[in-house]
């Protein structure tokens, strides 16, 4: 069962890692129709569409990555820290 929580939690990190990367790259000007882009997208955008419907954009700044991202990482942490040895 250790297993279990351990993958479900670096994958969770994985994830924040993943929104974290693509918040990098939007902010330069690359080809939107690459395959790097859309690999980031199929695996971000499930967590952060639901989150962009909830919380509005504050003028030009979206802030559902940096929730999402704090919101996975503590998700990560609180299961790594609480597993039964």
């Amino acid at each position: 069962m250790n297993d279990v929580v351990a993958v479900v939690a670096y994958l969770l990190q994985f994830l924040g890692f993943a929104i974290f990367a693509r918040s990098i790259i939007s902010w330069f000007p690359i080809d939107k129709n690459g395959p790097v882009f859309h690999a980031l997208a199929a695996i971000t955008d499930p967590i952060l569409e639901p989150l962009r419907k909830v919380i509005p954009p504050l003028g030009m700044l979206d802030i559902s990555p940096m929730v999402a991202m704090v919101v996975l990482f503590l998700l990560s942490e609180f299961l790594l820290k609480n597993r039964t040895f």
